[in-house]
């Protein structure tokens, strides 16, 4: 399951959970805890995800972050959290404070729910007073979580974030304008399009009418967007079904056939499957399948001296066997056909030792 997917998952078991977290502790362990290993941080290993993290304040000593994400033994985010009933605003202050006497260079201020990120990009060291990036657990958009997988530990690098941020920073807020605009029209709003569009004066009557007008339209304008945008997509959905369609019938086509018994489905999908890892190191028409009684081998150049990978899907469990360097096979269990893409690292080391293309 990849980062997006495991992002939607914990949204999508928050309703369900939400009646039982009745303190401050239950949200950190049902929701910030899931969050953190999500980012692929190691919440049980403190060199790694700090709890309690201590950042005394001046004379004050003895303050505490709920968690300090650690690198080489400094903090590089510190978290904040709250029950997901309480608003975030007022907590602001108190990680403004820890921010300041830590090496952090980020601050998460989260209720669970809502998650909103601060640098330093007014002021080195000094926090800012907005986040630069936030959003809401349940009503995550994709955009956005393109933008949190970098905070993730694959992902992380200090630089390629702080550069982002202040573009990310003013884009967020130029989009809760045109939000409250598009919803509710202010006056400067409907008044710079009457000034564009109506030759007479702006009076109070005309600014009314002007008004709906101005709402309608732009709502009108966002929506014909999407619509077209959707039609794009479908097209192009198409356009790949139908090119797919032909390379699969034309790669099947490689397949060895015996009279003796039939090639599955799922042996035809787990072959397309190895041969799409594959083809990022041999050209696609060296990828052989050949079918058998007992499996289905997948070679090198039609080479039985060069197997590539077996798959056994005629028992009750489905497996794939892998082959080192000196034909030493690695049998592993597939819990569906997809399982498959999650050995791809394994399968692409096992087929190392053949030559480059």
């Amino acid at each position: 399951m990849d980062f997006k997917d495991q992002i939607k998952q914990l949204a999508s078991r928050v309703e369900k959970m939400l009646p039982q977290i009745n303190t401050e502790e239950a949200t950190k362990t049902s929701l910030v805890m899931p969050f953190i290993q999500i980012l692929g941080y190691d919440v049980f290993n403190p060199f790694e995800v700090n709890p309690e993290f201590i950042a005394d304040i001046g004379i004050k000593k003895g303050e505490k972050v709920d968690y300090a994400i650690m690198k080489d033994n400094n903090p590089m985010i510190l978290i904040e959290c709250k029950h997901y009933k309480e608003k975030l605003d007022p907590h602001q202050s108190q990680l403004f404070r820890y921010f300041h006497t830590t090496k952090a260079k980020f601050g998460l201020l989260t209720n669970g729910l809502c998650y909103k990120f601060y640098t330093d990009l007014v002021e080195p060291n000094k926090m800012d007073e907005n986040p630069f990036f936030e959003f809401v657990l349940t009503e995550v958009k994709d955009t956005e979580l393109i933008e949190l997988q970098k905070f993730s530990k694959s992902y992380f690098d200090v630089d390629s974030i702080v550069n982002t941020a202040s573009e990310l920073k003013y884009s967020n807020a130029i989009k809760k304008i045109l939000h409250t605009e598009f919803k509710s029209p202010t006056t400067n709003f409907v008044k710079y399009f009457v000034t564009q569009v109506y030759d007479g004066k702006a009076t109070e009557k005309v600014m009314v009418q002007f008004t709906e007008i101005v709402k309608k339209s732009v709502n009108q304008f966002a929506s014909d967007i999407i619509s077209e945008r959707l039609k794009t997509a479908l097209d192009q959905e198409a356009a790949i079904d139908k090119a797919e369609a032909i390379i699969a019938a034309n790669e099947l086509s490689t397949v060895p056939k015996d009279p003796g018994f039939e090639t599955t489905t799922e042996e035809t999908e787990g072959f397309l499957i190895i041969k799409s890892i594959l083809r990022q190191k041999f050209a696609v028409n060296r990828i052989v399948g050949r079918d058998t009684k007992s499996y289905f081998g997948i070679l090198l150049d039609d080479n039985n001296r060069k197997p590539l990978a077996r798959l056994l899907f005629n028992g009750g469990k489905k497996y794939i066997i892998l082959f080192g360097k000196d034909k030493v096979e690695t049998k592993l269990e597939l819990t569906d056909i997809d399982s498959i893409y999650s050995y791809a690292d394994q399968l692409l080391k096992s087929v190392a030792h053949y030559e480059e293309v």
